[in-house]
């Protein structure tokens, strides 16, 4: 219950700070004084990797214009690495301890794992649940795998 409430608080925390920032997830009215002129962008996911995880968002593309941009470079950036990628792939899977995760990335020492790490939990899409063990921050898991595949996608990929 304790995970819930988490993704509760967190969900009230977001809704709150796009209210005060005068963004909404819902398209302009005819009487909203700055109408969205963009229609309607967004991803959703129902994912059962480390639990069950439901997710929807979507926003005005004028909205998303707006929104500043530091916290979104830092997680682009935090993702821009192949080894942090491959601990995010990893920890998609599941919670893992740096152990296994030092293991799974073959030959990253100890200390590199540790720097890659930080950054993942700087931008707040790892989380750190007891020592040593690591976990994707529930409310990252469907915007990872929407990011990967948003990239791959740009990349050609998925054609």
């Amino acid at each position: 219950m304790s995970e819930l409430a988490d993704r509760l608080a967190a969900l009230e925390a977001r809704v709150a700070a796009l209210e005060s920032a005068g963004v909404s997830g819902a398209p302009a009215s005819e009487s909203d004084p700055h109408p969205s002129t963009g229609g309607v962008v967004g991803y959703s996911g129902d994912v059962h990797l480390a639990g069950d995880i439901s997710w929807s968002m979507t926003y005005s593309p004028d909205g998303v214009l707006d929104l500043p941009p530091d916290r979104s470079v830092e997680v682009l950036a935090a993702l821009g690495h192949p080894v942090r990628f491959a601990i995010v792939r990893a920890l998609l899977r599941g919670p893992m301890s740096a152990t296994a995760l030092q293991e799974s990335l073959d030959s990253t020492s100890a200390g590199r794992l540790y720097h890659h790490l930080k950054a993942l939990t700087g931008a707040r899409i790892v989380d750190q649940h007891a020592r040593g063990d690591y976990r994707l921050a529930p409310r990252t898991v469907v915007p990872a795998l929407v990011l990967m595949m948003a990239s791959a996608d740009i990349a050609g990929e998925l054609r």
